[in-house]
């Protein structure tokens, strides 16, 4: 079950990435539900440094892992983000850049919109 699909602007939530495919339920978009534990409500667009930051705080999302279907995220790749790691990433200065038309409203309970502006594609 989804929480309804609203981004944190008001609107209908956009899709975020079919290639690679992202979200919790490999649907494009950063939907989220009970199930989601992660919240991956950030549609974001990855960069080298985000990616290195990630790996170095046990997230590697770079590495291919074929087994998982998953081929690595390189720079300039869109992918739903924890809101969590956002957050941190933010925090240590590496965010990478947001779509809030693609980000879900859910995303708004850890991470203020003026945060997520800030980095605002």
């Amino acid at each position: 079950m989804k929480l309804p699909s609203l981004n944190v602007l008001g609107g209908p939530l956009q899709p975020c990435s079919t290639d690679p495919v992202t979200g919790f339920f490999r649907d494009g978009c950063c939907n989220t539900g009970p199930m989601d534990r992660g919240l991956h409500t950030v549609c974001a667009l990855m960069t080298a440094e985000f990616l290195a930051l990630s790996k170095y705080l046990g997230n590697d999302l770079s590495t291919p892992r074929p087994e998982y279907g998953f081929k690595g995220l390189k720079p300039g790749d869109q992918w739903c983000l924890c809101a969590s790691r956002f957050l941190q990433a933010h925090q240590e200065g590496a965010a990478p850049k947001v779509r809030l038309e693609a980000t879900h409203q859910a995303t708004l309970a850890i991470v203020p919109l003026e945060i997520l502006q800030e980095n605002a594609l």
